[in-house]
Formats: structure tokens, sequence, C-alpha cells
């Protein structure tokens, strides 16, 4: 039976979560709660005691009678009651068929869905098509001892991290208000030096919830320097992995790199609490681009980075492109084509 919950039915949707053999915050109602409110999805499949749910975000398309699916900003895509390697195939199908029909009954003509690098989901929705390779994520292992971790740094951020030290740069986590007010404006400086769109200029109130939440583990992690907050991130722990989330610096010290004593900080904060993967995440864009290149400074650990990009409709989504006047043959990377904005 496949059944729907939205961000009104938080018993429900924090249930499924729980019972996941493999979940990260990014699928918890709390944070879908937060990011989309009122569009937020959980599809569930459901045998017994076995399932396969799946947060989604819905929209409409606009003029029309049909909408599509995409996922909150992060790592989603499914999670399951048991490993995806270990769900039986016959069920696979069922849960397959029972989806295909709810998106036929929405008239919902895409999906797009960012997948966990470390869930193997890819095991799931091979059986639909739409798997697109995105590329690497950058991890930590703290499994091995700090010193081997620290062997596998490039020698420069070795260097870099000890002249922090020397200099007087500290890493305390923070709870306060006002420490929370002010990494919100370091966070602000960051994305505007940047050119990051409006979706990315969180507010202090943002912050304050992300923090809050009863359903994962999380600290604020700020660099001091002369008792001034300087840099920092949050760090958000679930199921033995640790993510660095809104990572930013001040622009007077972003010479010195201060996200780097954070890094090494978090591990050894991972460490004492028995965490075992830190996920740095990509590049922009899913690019191996400089900040890629920066991230993969610490380890050489990569992990497959893929998403879900899913035509449910093509007669439909063919037709969308038409009116738009776009080509599916159009090189860009974007999903669904029919949401792309030509540049002028």
């Amino acid at each position: 039976m496949l059944s729907i919950y939205t961000t009104n039915d938080k018993a429900q949707w924090a249930g499924y979560v729980g019972r996941s053999a493999a979940y990260d915050f990014y699928h918890t109602w709390y944070y879908h709660n937060l990011e989309s409110p009122e569009a937020a999805r959980l599809y569930v499949y459901e045998e017994g005691a076995e399932f396969i749910a799946f947060p989604l975000v819905l929209r409409a398309i606009e003029g029309t009678i049909y909408k599509d699916l995409t996922c909150v900003y992060g790592y989603t895509g499914p999670i399951a009651s048991a490993a995806f390697n270990l769900l039986q195939p016959d069920f696979i199908q069922r849960f397959k068929q029972a989806f295909l029909q709810q998106l036929s009954d929405e008239n919902i003509v895409s999906i797009f869905s960012r997948l966990h690098p470390f869930f193997g989901q890819e095991q799931l929705l091979q059986d639909f098509s739409g798997i697109f390779p995105n590329g690497k994520s950058v991890a930590i292992d703290i499994r091995v001892p700090l010193e081997t971790q620290r062997a596998g740094y490039h020698k420069s951020y070795r260097q870099q991290i000890r002249i922090l030290r020397e200099k007087g740069y500290e890493v305390r986590q923070a709870t306060s208000a006002d420490a929370i007010r002010t990494y919100s404006d370091i966070y602000i400086e960051n994305m505007k030096r940047v050119g990051a769109s409006d979706f990315y200029l969180f507010t202090p109130t943002y912050f304050e919830q992300l923090l809050a939440s009863p359903e994962y583990e999380s600290k604020l992690m700020l660099v001091y320097f002369n008792g001034e907050i300087v840099s920092g991130g949050v760090v958000i722990c679930t199921n033995k992995i640790m993510q660095i989330h809104l990572m930013s610096t001040r622009t007077a010290h972003l010479s010195l790199s201060p996200p780097k004593l954070v890094i090494e900080e978090t591990s050894i904060l991972g460490r004492e609490l028995g965490y075992e993967f830190i996920n740095l995440g990509g590049g922009l864009n899913f690019k191996e681009d400089s900040l890629f290149k920066w991230k993969a400074g610490f380890t050489n650990l990569f992990k497959d980075y893929n998403s879900w990009r899913y035509v449910a409709n093509p007669e439909v989504y063919a037709k969308l492109l038409q009116e738009k006047g776009l080509s599916a043959a159009l090189d860009v990377d974007f999903f669904p084509l029919y949401r792309y904005q030509k540049q002028d």
C-alpha cells in the first residue's frame, strides 16, 4: 500500500525515518518542515514491517494541470526499512508499480532528487531510469587514528592549521542567540561575496531553528580570534555521519583559511562522540572546481554522488519543452529542462 504524508503528519513522518536502516538529517520531518512546510511530501510504500519512504517536494507547473517533484536542499533520496541491497526484487517491483501509479494519478511530469553518497539508493532506483552521475563527494574517514588522517592532508594544510593555532585561532561550540546572530551575519557576507541567490540568504531565525531539532544532533562550531567570531559552520550529526553545513568566513580572515581548523576540530569531536565519517560534499553545482579541490586537500576518500532525474510523463515533458522553445538536446546541466531560464 502506498500512502502520502505531509508535514501535518509529524508522528508518522518521524516514525518512518526513525525506523529506517539509514537516514540523514535531510530526511527528517523537522528539516522538511523548516525548508518546505507546505509542499513537502513523504511517499511511503509499505507491506507489513517493510517499507520504502521517499521525501519529496511538490510543485505546480504554472499554467497547467501538471506538477513535478523535487527535493529539499541537501542529500535526500529514498530510505527504507532495510539496506537497499537486502530488499527483495519483487518488493521493489511492487513499490515501483504503486509509485508510478501515484505519479500518474497526481499528474506528475518529472522528479528531481539529489541522492545520498553513502546509502546506495541507486540499487533501488536503477529499476526506473534517470540516475545521473554528478561527480564526487569528498569524505573524511574518522575511524582511523587522527595522525593517519593528518597524514592524508595536503602538506600546506598541516602547515596552515598549525599557523592558525599558533596565531591564537580557536574553535568553540556556541549556543547563544548572540553567537548565532553573529554567525548568520558572517554567512550572509560570505554568500553576497560569492554572488549567491536570495535562496541561500538564511536569517538568524533559520539558523536557530536548524540547530533546535530533537531529531538530530547539531552543533555550531565557531572560530574565534581575539574574542571575535570570524568563521564557522553548522555540524549536524546523524547515524555515524557528520555533515558540515553552511560553512562561512569573514572576508578579512580568508587568507588564513580558518575553516580548515573547523574541519579538523570537528573530526576530533566526532571521534569522541563515536561518529565514523565527515561528509564534506562536492563542488559548486556538482563540479570538480576550486571548492572541490579545496575539500580534496583533506582526504583521498571520494564517494560517487548522483541525482535522480526521472521523466514520469515523456509526452507532457516534450510538450512543455516545445512551449518554452527549448530543445531536449540543449547542452545544459539542468533538470527538469522545462524550468530552465534562458540567459540573455
